[in-house]
């Protein structure tokens, strides 16, 4: 199979396309035929160099998600069926990463493609479906007519979280960069949209919530959001992937809660009624194809992509 690699750590040109086998199958595994893989920070993170978390297997096949059709599945499976529809989330698979036209994912992170969305949507919407909608629910138990400010509601994984802030009832002020993220999260439904390296954060901030907003999603660290902070009610709630940096400090009267998205059947299960109450809209920033991997991150390296960055792999 055609598969992209890297036999070393480094910048966006370590990534070669390579001929390599078709990974074995495990009984409690899934073969996906890749249709569309995500393109992340965190397939950039792991190409930069080493994690605590990471495994060392060489050459790696980076790829964290995506979607395609099974081709194949383990003794063991029973959900799925040679040719259904899926996506699915795959952390550093050491059978490797979805850069590739065939992936082995274990059964328990691999889900239908939820009713309405296709191929190409569903296979940008794993990981960032997953880290937005657990942002959005666990990390900060959204409720009905609160009022929320999320930072960074343009990229990836906050314009999914703004849909289904929304999709909860919340009152939702977003923030982006330049006119066109502002204009952009407007379109995805934000209530108030502000520039939030220019504009006045604190100030449209008290025009939605005069009180104070109640909580925070953070997809973006730094000024802006010490900045965002100052927004806060007493007793707000503060929530955001761990690898933002600079990660907000600690603040008396807030609560600051960091978290990792997870993946398994119930997650998934949530993920696609979440996706299909929120009528959820998959922003693609740029598709490009597999033997273009090298672009794709050096466009994410770029900064100000508006929505997400993919690789189509089938066809390509």
């Amino acid at each position: 199979m055609r598969a992209v690699a890297i036999d070393r750590y480094g910048g966006p040109s370590v990534l070669e396309v390579r001929a390599l086998p078709v990974p074995e199958l495990a009984a409690n595994e899934v073969l996906i035929a890749v249709n569309t893989a995500g393109v992340g920070t965190w397939d950039a993170f792991m190409r930069a160099g080493p994690s605590e978390s990471s495994q060392e297997h060489w050459p790696k096949i980076l790829g964290t998600d995506g979607s395609g059709i099974i081709a194949a599945v383990g003794s063991r499976v029973r959900r799925f069926h040679v040719g259904n529809q899926v996506f699915a989330y795959g952390y550093d698979n050491p059978k490797g990463g979805f850069y590739s036209e065939y992936v082995a994912v274990p059964a328990m992170n691999v889900a239908r493609v939820p009713a309405g969305f296709d191929l190409g949507n569903a296979g940008a919407a794993t990981a960032t479906g997953l880290t937005a909608l657990q942002g959005i629910d666990d990390a900060l138990e959204l409720k009905r007519d609160e009022a929320i400010l999320i930072h960074g509601a343009s990229g990836s994984v906050g314009s999914l979280a703004l849909q289904f802030a929304k999709a909860r009832g919340a009152r939702v002020l977003a923030t982006a960069s330049g006119r066109d993220g502002v204009s952009f999260v407007r379109r995805l439904g934000a209530d108030l949209s502000v520039d939030g390296k220019r504009d006045d954060i604190e100030a449209v901030a008290r025009a939605l919530a005069p009180d104070g907003i109640d909580a925070i999603l953070a997809f973006v660290g730094g000024p802006s959001l010490t900045r965002c902070l100052s927004t806060l009610r007493r007793g707000g709630r503060v929530a955001h992937p761990n690898g933002i940096a600079p990660a907000p400090r600690k603040r008396r009267g807030i609560s600051i809660t960091a978290y990792d998205a997870e993946a398994g059947i119930q997650q998934f299960e949530r993920l696609d009624r979440a996706m299909r109450q929120a009528r959820l809209q998959i922003p693609i920033a740029k598709a490009y194809t597999l033997a273009n991997a090298v672009l794709a991150h050096k466009r994410l390296a770029a900064g100000h992509v508006l929505g997400k960055v993919v690789l189509r792999v089938a066809g390509s």
